[in-house]
């Protein structure tokens, strides 16, 4: 008896916890795709908040967050934006923190085919995919990586500009790309292929960043998100799929 009273009451205070559950939107850097849709999970177990996610290049969705696109919290793929949401009156100042630290890699969905940079200027290679690197970070850390390598030039001819991360993976995943350049996260769970994971030394470090907007301010769930993703269940996620966390002091 004791036990069913002991289970009704605490399903009572779960219901009643759970009352005042909401929701947020989410913008999200794509190549951060798989581990926020588990980040997201966890949370919507953890505090019965949901999180509306949407996926796409970082300064496509800075344009969108300046002509009133009603997102409510922003994980970027750089720090420039966050920083540039708070600068000019879109997000909460004091609310950007750095969520993961980003790792190129130079990927084929075949195996034995990367080699390592070498592969960038093999003569059986007709197509290389990026992204945008004025959208999207991933990008201009493969421009900085050519450009390291000084084999920009000898390429360009070969190279296929995907609109953010996704896209770039896509081709190369299709096979309309031998090899691209990809984030660790997208391919650390592939069965096969061949990777080069690019040195740290020949491109930025790519810090990603998150801001509680404007929008959200007055949103529990959006600012519960937000404390969430700093928090050890992210953490665990955001490592499982071959980020780095920012040092903490």
């Amino acid at each position: 008896m004791k036990s069913k009273l002991a289970l009704s009451i605490g399903l009572l205070l779960a219901s009643v916890t759970f009352a005042h559950a909401g929701e947020t939107v989410v913008a999200v850097a794509a190549n951060f795709t798989e581990p926020v849709k588990e980040i997201a999970e966890q949370f919507k177990e953890k505090t019965g908040h949901t999180a509306t996610l949407s996926f796409g290049a970082t300064g496509n969705f800075y344009t969108q967050i300046k002509n009133g696109a009603p997102f409510e919290v922003f994980l970027a793929a750089d720090t420039e934006r966050p920083t540039k949401a708070v600068e000019e009156g879109y997000g909460v100042k004091g609310t950007e923190f750095t969520y993961a630290i980003g790792t190129l890699v130079l990927w084929s969905a075949k195996d034995d085919l990367v080699k390592g940079p070498e592969t960038l200027t093999d003569s059986k290679i007709t197509h290389i995919s990026f992204c945008n690197p004025d959208a999207a970070p991933y990008g201009k850390a493969a421009v900085e990586t050519m450009d390291a390598l000084k084999v920009h030039d000898k390429i360009k001819d070969k190279l296929v500009e995907g609109q953010n991360i996704s896209q770039a993976y896509q081709f190369v995943k299709t096979g309309n790309a031998e090899i691209g350049f990809v984030a660790l996260s997208q391919i650390i769970n592939e069965k096969g292929g061949s990777k080069w994971v690019v040195p740290q030394t020949d491109y930025n470090p790519i810090r990603q960043d998150a801001v509680l907007l404007k929008t959200g301010e007055n949103n529990e769930a959006a600012k519960a998100f937000v404390s969430f993703l700093k928090g050890p269940e992210a953490a665990t996620i955001i490592k499982k799929y071959g980020y780095a966390l920012p040092e903490t002091k």
